[in-house]
């Protein structure tokens, strides 16, 4: 029996973070109904899309009295709401909080937006770069003296939205045991992101992030925490920062340590990230993932996505569903 079996979603259609959270709860035993919207095709951007499996669909228009009588039907038998409108869209068609509860006080409405239900930009339009932009995060996303690069819409769509909002109906679902209650869980994607940040904003507020973006230990900076390109113009993964990887990381590369400055004399950095990448280009990605396999160095190869389902890892745990190649739940939950 999966966790969520017995717990019954109404998903209204969105982009990317609401479906992901949707997904999740299909993923673990919810029962979820994917409401779309008549005539609009802009949401069916993939033919087979990962973010609906699990799901069955109704099309309903909210704004006709019939649609909205079907499905406020639907939601008296539910327990979960997911709102992927902009604040006052579902008030607009009076079907807010107020309305909703009224009709099944225990439901759990997933309000989720980019910067949440009130605030001077509750009601400005935005995406993924836009949140991270104002998290900050995104002024980390680059290379010393180069321009931010947001990483696809990862972070603020998946993480900061999607993810955070499957956890906070978790919450929900947990109280609501107790209090026999519904409950609104306002999901910001700007202040999911921030959150997702807390480590690096104590690392910054601390005096650990000294130094302009890609001169600091985990930005770049660091010769031991690095992407290097090799022979072939592939790249591998260094994250050898505690002595005794670092120590291995160098045994893999044939580097005597007697030979490089001390390892956090940063003022040796570039200098020694530039003997490093020369190590790198003598070999190809294939023949430095064979060397790196025998060490516990912190090294690793960096795959492309069409390469990624044949790691025997991700093989043996089963890591990605075999129809069409997509990655299945996590985390894995079992007896002992």
């Amino acid at each position: 029996m999966k966790p969520l079996e017995g717990i019954k979603v109404v998903e209204l259609e969105g982009l990317a973070p609401g479906p992901f959270c949707g997904m999740v709860l299909s993923d673990f035993g919810a029962e979820v109904v994917l409401i779309k919207r008549p005539n609009l095709e802009q949401y069916d951007i993939m033919e087979h899309n990962p973010l609906h499996r699990g799901k069955r669909s109704l099309s309903l228009n909210l704004k006709l009295l019939e649609d909205r009588k079907r499905f406020l039907d639907l939601l008296r038998e539910s327990d979960v709401l997911i709102d992927p409108f902009r604040p006052g869209v579902l008030e607009n068609l009076d079907l807010g909080p107020k309305t909703l509860m009224g009709e099944n006080p225990r439901l759990i409405l997933i309000r989720l937006t980019g910067y949440g239900q009130w605030g001077p930009l509750s009601s400005k339009a935005g995406h993924d770069i836009n949140y991270l932009a104002l998290s900050g995060v995104l002024s980390l996303f680059k290379g010393e003296g180069s321009k931010p690069v947001p990483p696809l819409n990862l972070l603020a769509d998946f993480a900061g939205g999607g993810l955070l909002a499957a956890l906070g109906c978790l919450l929900a679902l947990f109280e609501r045991e107790r209090t026999q209650k519904g409950k609104v869980v306002d999901v910001s994607m700007t202040e999911g992101v921030t959150y997702l940040a807390t480590f690096l904003f104590g690392l910054y507020y601390n005096g650990l992030m000294p130094n302009p973006v890609g001169r600091n230990r985990l930005d770049g900076g660091a010769p031991y925490y690095n992407v290097y390109e090799t022979k072939d113009k592939r790249f591998m993964a260094v994250g050898a920062i505690e002595e005794k990887f670092y120590r291995a990381f160098l045994k893999g590369l044939d580097i005597d340590p007697s030979s490089l400055p001390p390892k956090e004399d940063e003022s040796s950095w570039p200098y020694m990230k530039e003997i490093i990448q020369d190590r790198f280009r003598q070999k190809t990605m294939e023949e430095w993932t064979a060397i790196f396999e025998r060490l516990d160095a912190c090294v690793t190869p960096i795959l492309e996505l069409n390469e990624v389902i044949d790691l025997p890892q991700h093989r043996e745990r089963k890591q990605f569903l075999q129809d069409i190649p997509q990655p299945s739940p996590t985390p894995k939950l079992y007896h002992i």
